[in-house]
């Protein structure tokens, strides 16, 4: 099982899908990726030979930012928005949608306001 960039790739897929197994490469940056390091996008993982690994290992760890420090920018960047107090910013502290998406339908499970299935949420007057 090839290991890179921390990640055990999976044995028996393509190299191309099991390169989208490591966080931050998806399909298209795995293609770009393989014909950087002139390997074929049909050949299993488990096919791959020591000198095609450690080409796609330079390629990933020197010119990519991937797992680990991606995540870790990814929440600076986040942590930045907050502190400066932004919109954006706000809208995280909050934990509301950030990128404009309507709040007064779609977003009820991150707002906490979770409704049954059954009706509207009143209860029917008592005709008496």
């Amino acid at each position: 099982m090839p290991r890179i960039a921390g990640i055990d790739i999976p044995e028996n897929k393509n190299i191309n899908i099991a390169l989208t197994y490591i966080y931050g490469i998806g399909n298209s940056m795995s293609e770009k990726i393989l014909k950087e390091a002139k390997i074929d996008v049909a050949v299993k993982s488990g096919k791959l030979s020591a000198d095609e690994v450690n080409r796609l290992r330079d390629i990933i760890e020197k010119r990519y930012q991937v797992e680990g420090a991606l995540r870790q920018s990814k929440i600076m960047n986040i942590k930045r928005l907050k502190e400066i107090k932004c919109y954006r910013g706000v809208r995280h502290i909050k934990g509301l949608p950030v990128r404009g998406q309507r709040t007064k339908t779609n977003t009820r499970t991150i707002r906490g306001n979770v409704r049954k299935t059954m009706g509207s949420g009143r209860r029917a007057v008592d005709k008496t």
